[in-house]
């Protein structure tokens, strides 16, 4: 049966979008949300080897920014900023939350205090449905607006025969845990044919384990030679949980079928909102939560990949698709630098809607670029983990961490790779001091304490690496 979906699945794909009714002032919204996976990991930014033929197709027809960051490199506090436009020190979840502060009974609703989007958008009229992975805290349980709900409690876990739980009921649905959350997202719509409606998908693929992925999401990649995948030296902070998917090809094809399937299941669903005639009426994001490395820099992982914590580009760097024909201009390529605490303020300019202001959002709106406008833009962003905070600018990048670990600058000019560290030359001085106070400036702003006081804003219960 996987099988026989899947290659209907590539048989329709890419999708072709027909024209449907007239748009209504306030679109739908589905929001697909891949986990640990880096721009670099998909077709339309330039790996020919994996195929993701939907994904791929939303790009070609829509917006596809190339410079598109995730303010934190891991899931849980990245995934709090994409909901509240709030950086981690502000909202309070520093790192990934653990299962007793996830969904055990010692769990807690991290979102408490601030108001997440969905909860604007529900008070707007909207219908509200969540299909995957929360991973911030009460996971089981339909919170701020969400109406449907069906997810795996935790972050993480096996991908074979999971019971999930759906608006309270525990139950067992698809074989593959990706093609679950894919029927659970047809589920909603079959059930959302009046009101306009927000469908988030938060894939668990491609996160680790690389336990089980059907064969026909492994077949494209038998003979691959996983070309996107550098086969660089293994970095000296390399975290050691991680350390055997280094030159792993068993890893790199599991990676890779694991994108697959979920690209799989963003086809099934684009194709359910043609059948319902709503697919002009309909924006579709495609993003990830945060980056990956799959060998870059040595490294597999994501920002906890390193003991330090690294920023990397392709930790934080994600896909970010913007896609609604007749809204949207096709094969658009911005070259605005944004990241997710910006996606909070689009989404409501797109949409129309006005939110209460509140100074600790600290992103812009680039909803002027999607319909074409000229729009004022400063490519600075800024970026904060356990131990570590970074500002990125066209070509440089300054990470500075605590006082135990060294810190970084790289010219991004002459050095892409962010290999040759530069944070002691001399002729950078001046850049360094003036990013230094840029930085200051802007955590003091958005309400963050000083670096060397993180530990300050949260409660949780954090890693043995951040302890």
């Amino acid at each position: 049966m996987q099988r026989r979906r899947f290659l209907s699945t590539l048989a329709a794909a890419p999708f072709v979008h027909t024209a449907s009714k007239a748009a209504p002032k306030r679109p739908n919204v589905v929001m697909f949300m891949t986990d640990d996976h880096g721009a670099w990991a998909t077709g339309a930014y330039g790996c020919a080897g994996m195929r993701t033929p939907n994904i791929d197709e939303l790009a070609r027809t829509g917006a596809r920014f190339d410079r598109a960051f995730a303010c934190t490199p891991v899931c849980s506090p990245s995934r709090m900023t994409w909901m509240t436009g709030k950086i981690p020190s502000v909202h309070g979840v520093q790192d990934w939350l653990r299962p007793e502060d996830s969904f055990e009974p010692t769990t807690r609703r991290w979102l408490e205090g601030h108001t997440p989007y969905s909860q604007i958008l529900a008070a707007n009229g909207y219908n509200l449905g969540m299909c995957g992975k929360w991973h911030m805290g009460e996971d089981d349980k339909a919170q701020y607006g969400f109406r449907y709900w069906a997810t795996v409690p935790g972050g993480g876990g096996p991908y074979r025969n999971v019971e999930f739980v759906k608006n309270g009921q525990k139950t067992k649905l698809s074989e593959f845990k990706t093609d679950s959350v894919g029927d659970c997202a047809l589920e909603f719509l079959e059930q959302s044919k009046r009101d306009p409606f927000y469908l988030l998908v938060p894939f668990y693929a491609p996160h680790t384990p690389f336990d089980f992925q059907p064969e026909a999401y492994r077949a494209p990649y038998n003979d691959a030679t996983f070309s996107c995948f550098p086969p660089d030296r293994m970095h000296d902070w390399q975290n050691p949980g991680l350390k055997t998917h280094h030159g792993n090809r068993k890893s790199m094809q599991s990676y890779s079928a694991l994108i697959t399937g979920a690209d799989a299941n963003v086809g099934r669903v684009l194709r359910k909102l043609e059948q319902m005639g709503v697919r002009g009426d309909t924006t579709v994001v495609f993003t990830a939560d945060q980056g990956w490395n799959a060998g870059h820099h040595g490294v597999w992982g994501k920002g906890n990949g390193t003991w330090p914590f690294n920023m990397y580009d392709e930790s934080i760097r994600v896909p970010l698709i913007w896609n609604h024909p007749g809204r949207i201009r096709g094969g658009q390529t911005p070259r605005q630098m944004v990241s997710s605490y910006d996606y909070f303020p689009t989404l409501m300019d797109h949409l129309g809607i006005k939110a209460a202001p509140d100074a600790k959002r600290m992103g812009r709106s680039y909803a002027g670029v999607l319909r074409g406008q000229k729009t004022a833009w400063q490519n600075r962003l800024f970026f904060e983990y356990s131990f570590v905070r970074g500002v990125r600018t066209e070509n440089l990048k300054l990470v500075r961490r605590t006082k135990e670990w060294p810190s970084e600058f790289y010219d991004l000019e002459h050095d892409p790779g962010e290999k040759k560290n530069l944070i002691g030359d001399p002729s950078y001085a001046s850049q360094i001091a003036s990013l230094d106070k840029e930085m200051a400036a802007w955590f003091t702003r958005a309400g963050a304490p000083e670096i060397e006081s993180w530990r300050g804003t949260t409660s949780q219960n954090l890693t043995k690496y951040s302890r």
